[in-house]
């Protein structure tokens, strides 16, 4: 669990909606480990999402949906020790709480109270909406998440952009003010346009963070191994990569290798 420290000012869900009040952008990265949570909570990020996404850039899945509660709750347990300020979201997995309300709150309970994490994220709206509500009235704290959902990618059948035609896109706003209203302090919204984002963050009063969805909207999240480089396989529109970390510890490895074979590490510094 963090240490409490007085001179470090949380982020909580309360300070996000401030922030959208004042025009303040958001920031938001996934972790899955210990480490990588700490060096992108000291670089100032506002909240890191312990994301499902670790099925693909973890475990080299194809989706997320392998992911499983227990694997959820060991990361976020690991990400939740190595964070001071960043509030701390942990994605519900695929079977989690699709099936009943019953099932999700005692997901999520179990979540909150065996990693210590701040709150939980849920894709979907009108389809989940009471699993939401009994999440939400156990006074748990719910992102929503709706565009591209990536838990029902088989019923999408590709990663295309979502809420292009008029009929999805107004079932896309009618269930972000669904989440609005049962209680949801903010959104996520993937891959839709730019123009269905920006008017979905100007109507609602709740904090709208997007992932291609542009810039109109009150925040960003990404995946912390496509912007730093790590997956160059992976190269959609959206992401901008600010490191090619791919590269410098390919560099690193042969480096080291070549140290090894030839005799050079250790050197006589370096040993006892």
């Amino acid at each position: 669990m963090s240490v409490h420290n007085e001179n470090i000012r949380r982020v909580t869900t309360q300070r996000l909606t401030e922030m959208k009040k004042r025009g303040e952008k958001i920031s938001m990265l996934t972790a899955y480990d210990f480490t990588m949570a700490s060096i992108i909570d000291s670089a100032g990020i506002d909240v890191i999402l312990v994301g499902d996404s670790a099925s693909n850039v973890m475990c080299g899945n194809a989706t997320t949906l392998p992911m499983t509660l227990d694997q959820m709750i060991f990361m976020a347990t690991s990400v939740v020790r190595g964070v001071k300020r960043a509030l701390v979201v942990i994605d519900m997995p695929f079977g989690s709480y699709q099936g009943n309300s019953r099932e999700a709150i005692t997901s999520a309970i179990r979540v909150m109270k065996e990693t210590h994490g701040d709150c939980l994220k849920m894709e979907g709206g009108e389809e989940v909406i009471e699993s939401i509500k009994r999440v939400l009235s156990a006074g748990i704290p719910v992102m929503g998440h709706l565009g591209l959902m990536p838990q029902s990618i088989n019923k999408y059948g590709s990663y295309a952009v979502r809420a292009q035609d008029d009929e999805e896109a107004e079932k896309l706003i009618r269930d972000a003010h669904l989440l609005q209203e049962a209680g949801c302090f903010a959104l996520v919204l993937e891959k839709i346009p730019a123009k269905l984002a920006a008017r979905v963050a100007a109507e609602l009063f709740i904090p709208v963070i997007g992932i291609g969805a542009g810039g109109q909207v009150d925040g960003q999240v990404l995946v912390v191994h496509d912007m730093l480089g790590l997956n160059n396989e992976f190269s959609p529109r959206f992401l901008r990569k600010y490191a090619n970390l791919e590269a410098i510890m390919k560099e690193a490895v042969a480096h080291y290798v070549e140290d090894v074979k030839t005799g050079d590490f250790p050197n006589e510094r370096e040993q006892y």
